[in-house]
């Protein structure tokens, strides 16, 4: 951002700059460097983005509180198939394997001291507890959107959600996942928007990350797709799109919104 507002400042200086400097040689000059410039400050917008957009809400917004939600989501594909999972708190519903994040007791001080609270959607409860589900004052977005990039403070791994949703609960064999490999792929931060459920403004943040299996791994993958599991199913992308429904047939399955994330 630094960079951005140095580049911005220099590439405006040299463009007024041209229209009162009568010398020709010098007006070529500080019009050469005012378009020189443009690139780089086009990629410097184009790599802040993110933080200029928070910025924005800050000030918009400085009254109001947010709520914000992160969380990460798993791609798990194999042979064209995706796996997806019944849901706990909605459990008609399949979505990819994944959940909230988590912050630890530093993490917690340190949004404490942003005026950050928790959000009161969910009951707060020994699952729930230290999710990232939160009340973030407008004023105070920048300040934890900048705090989320650094990782301070808060899970930075799928790992959790993987064993407990496919190992704990015995879909997949512990002895064959002692330790995973995964490909982080991008982040998708929602536009600010209203929400009626939550009655407030709100921000939802997902990372998603790609399963990379050895093939023993693979083949248990794929040993669950005969299985008959029922809290586990494999569908293709299309009926990711379609949210389970599949042309001609009966609509027996029910596939979340925000699947769509992993495609």
């Amino acid at each position: 951002m630094l960079r951005l507002a140095l580049y911005g400042f220099v590439a405006i200086s040299a463009g007024v700059a041209s229209f009162f400097i009568q010398n020709s040689t010098i007006v070529s000059m500080t019009t050469g460097l005012s378009i020189g410039l443009f690139v780089p400050v086009v990629d410097e917008v184009a790599q802040n983005w993110g933080n200029i957009r928070h910025l924005w809400y800050s000030l918009r917004y400085r009254g109001r509180s947010i709520r914000v939600s992160t969380s990460y989501l798993f791609k798990i594909k194999i042979d064209g198939k995706y796996l997806l999972i019944r849901g706990s708190r909605y459990p008609n519903q399949f979505q990819p394997v994944g959940g909230v994040h988590k912050r630890s007791p530093q993490g917690s001080a340190v949004l404490a001291d942003m005026g950050v609270t928790d959000d009161n959607l969910i009951p707060l409860d020994a699952v729930s507890y230290g999710d990232l589900r939160l009340r973030v004052p407008g004023k105070k977005i920048g300040h934890f959107f900048r705090w989320f990039d650094s990782r301070s403070g808060r899970e930075d791994s799928p790992w959790r959600e993987f064993q407990e949703e496919l190992l704990e609960g015995g879909i997949l064999p512990q002895g064959k996942f002692p330790h995973i490999m995964h490909n982080y792929l991008r982040r998708e931060v929602d536009r600010i928007r209203y929400s009626e459920w939550a009655d407030s403004l709100e921000i939802l943040v997902r990372d998603i990350y790609e399963l990379v299996p050895n093939q023993e791994q693979e083949d248990a993958l794929r040993q669950t797709m005969v299985s008959g599991h029922t809290d586990v199913i494999w569908v293709t992308s299309e009926q990711i799109k379609r949210r389970g429904a599949i042309p001609g047939q009966a609509h027996t399955v029910e596939v979340s919104a925000h699947s769509k994330a992993v495609l």
